[in-house]
């Protein structure tokens, strides 16, 4: 059978994938191993966190699922860093990782255009470098005109627990060993290994919650999706609390003396591990200075049955997984319903990706998740939303979407992954984005949902929902900005009845809502207009008007940056003839061979002067 688009592998990556391109109108096919685990959460019960909550925020504006099954599915919802500035704050769901599998498998399932198979890809069908389709185990062959790879840690996967090692993409299930072949040998991809780990889930009444800490959701929890009735969302959602623990002296003594058989020291595992999410073995031996660490004790279903202990991720053997375990204050008679283990799986160097995630070798692959080198269910998702559109894009002989840095951290994402690579599984942190202030997650709608109308994937009416919100907003802040005050005694004695500092020069509305003091209340006390938005619209005027300053200044920036994005490097141009570049610099060039000088802006490492060095030369090589 022949289709516009095949999807291969059903987690998040692949479920964003085939939604996104059955939506456009495309003959599309999801292969999975297990139909029944299609946009499972293998690894903790939760959505979101800090930046990665700015990825699902995006991706639903694109038009993408996972922001509305969260929504669905959610048991909590936390605003992070609420106390720090807008652009570092993110939105966290803890799930019903049952119930998030069984919403996102019959979206797929009820969804036109697209069919689900339970089968396993085992080679690609390449012709002339071009992708022709996918064979599987069961002998079928499936013809189409792209393929998009999401084959998260089922690449030659091999599950550790202490000694033990066990082959398979995820516990209790099979991996595949054909297609990473394929990748290797049919497409001449680079590939190496990356780790990755998971904690063990403890029986709930094993667990005496009274000696913990409780963390509750948020008072007005707040939806992930704009398609999203937010008012609804508040009245009706129902929230579990999560507890917090703490590893202890005794706790670190156990996993101290059991390093010798630890795989991630032994050397049984080969695989890069991520810096950012450690295992509680590693943690241990890199903090020893430490006399405790927090964990987490989330819930895994709406049920409370299980509960998952986040900081707790390790692949040590069992019977010392329930020694560390049962160290802990609350968890000393803990049932251990699985135990924690860590999969090592093979991975394609990102730098053999175009932007739009085609491969450069061969013309109609696409990748998109883990196979990428990422962890995390928001990173897969990303990219598969826009590996699905790509994919969509040219079979419709269209350009492909490439977001920039200053547009969306999906920009951020891919690009770092395309011009940097990683040797190391990657994860999305706000210190990755330039443009922070701009690209703050109650925005994500108003940046990227014109992309998302154009495409077919936002409707128009939702569409003119969020022009709405933006005209408001754009409203409200320009009326800070032209409304001024005076220093006379009517207004100062206006501000100290508020608690206020006196102005002494003619102020306008921003600059006083700028103070830190200043919140939405006082906001609307100095300018009654804006009462008649709804809550959300006057917060978001005012965190516009608190940082139009700092807006501002990164606006500037961007513009200057542009005028290197149309700014090509030719063909076959040499910067090792260069002068003024180090030979680092002149081999990281070679090496990337960027497209654009913004492309090589991108490269790390390569200094602004450099780009301005390289700049001259074009232009002299223009005039020869």
């Amino acid at each position: 059978m022949n289709y516009d688009v095949i999807v291969v592998g059903g987690g998040h990556a692949g479920v964003e994938a085939s939604l996104a391109s059955a939506r456009m109108g495309n003959k599309t096919l999801m292969i999975s191993m297990l139909a029944e685990n299609v946009g499972a959460t293998s690894c903790n019960p939760a959505i979101g966190g800090l930046a990665k909550g700015h990825l699902v925020r995006e991706i639903d504006a694109l038009g993408g699922q996972m922001g509305l099954i969260t929504d669905e599915a959610g048991i909590q919802f936390r605003i992070l860093n609420q106390t720090k500035g807008p652009a570092v704050r993110g939105s966290r769901a803890q799930i019903d990782m049952d119930k998030y599998r069984v919403i996102a498998r019959n979206v797929v399932l009820n969804t036109p255009n697209l069919d689900l198979v339970q089968e396993m890809a085992e080679s690609l069908i390449v012709e002339e470098n071009v992708v022709k389709g996918v064979k599987t185990n069961l002998l079928n062959v499936y013809g189409a005109k792209k393929v998009i790879i999401t084959s998260g840690t089922f690449l030659k996967g091999i599950i550790h627990v202490g000694e033990i090692q066990q082959v398979g993409g995820r516990f209790g299930e099979q991996t595949s060993i054909g297609l990473s072949d394929s990748l290797r040998d049919d497409c001449g991809l680079n590939m190496a290994r990356l780790k990755t780990g998971t904690c063990a889930r403890i029986e709930s009444k094993s667990i005496d919650f009274s000696v913990m800490e409780a963390q509750a959701g948020d008072a007005n929890p707040s939806p992930f999706s704009f398609r999203t009735d937010r008012e609804e969302f508040r009245k009706t959602k129902v929230q579990l609390p999560c507890f917090i623990a703490y590893t202890n002296e005794n706790t670190h003594n156990i996993i101290s003396s059991n390093f010798y058989r630890a795989p991630l020291f032994t050397g049984q595992i080969a695989g890069k591990s991520p810096r950012y999410c450690p295992s509680i073995e590693d943690k241990i031996s890199k903090f020893a200075d430490k006399d405790r660490h927090h964990l987490f004790l989330e819930p895994q279903t709406a049920d409370a049955t299980e509960y998952y202990i986040n900081g707790m991720s390790t692949s040590l053997p069992p019977d010392v997984q329930q020694d560390m375990i049962r160290s802990v204050k609350g968890m000393e008679n803990a049932k251990i319903v699985r135990y924690g283990y860590a999969i090592e799986y093979d991975f394609v160097d990102p730098r053999e990706l175009k932007h739009s995630l085609e491969t450069k070798k061969i013309k109609g692959l696409y990748l998109a998740g883990q196979i990428n080198g990422t962890t995390g269910y928001e990173e897969a998702a990303a990219q598969g939303i826009m590996a699905g559109i790509n994919a969509s894009l040219s079979v419709q002989g269209k350009e492909p979407l490439v977001l920039r840095r200053d547009e969306a951290y999906i920009g951020v994402l891919i690009d770092d992954l395309v011009t940097k690579g990683t040797n190391e599984p990657y994860r999305m942190f706000t210190s990755r984005a330039e443009y922070r202030l701009l690209l703050r997650e109650e925005s994500a709608d108003t940046r990227l949902s014109h992309y998302g109308n154009e495409l077919g994937l936002i409707s128009d009416e939702v569409y003119e929902k969020v022009q709405l919100k933006d005209i408001q907003i754009k409203s409200g802040a320009l009326l800070l900005e032209e409304t001024r005050f005076t220093p006379n005694k009517e207004f100062i004695a206006f501000l100290e009845s508020m608690g206020e500092e006196p102005i002494k020069d003619v102020s306008t509305a921003t600059q006083l809502v700028a103070r830190k003091t200043f919140d939405v209340e006082k906001m609307v006390k100095i300018l009654p207009e804006l009462e008649k938005y709804d809550d959300y619209i006057k917060e978001e005027i005012l965190v516009e008007g608190k940082y139009a300053r700092y807006i501002d200044k990164q606006s500037e920036e961007i513009e200057r940056m542009k005028k290197y994005l149309k700014i090509a490097i030719p063909e076959n141009f040499s910067f090792t003839n260069i002068s003024g570049l180090s030979k680092e610099i002149q081999e990281k060039l070679a090496e990337f061979n960027p497209p654009t000088l913004q492309a090589a802006m991108n490269i790390s490492g390569i200094t602004p002067a450099a780009i301005e060095i390289i700049h001259i030369y074009i232009r002299m090589a223009a005039k020869k």
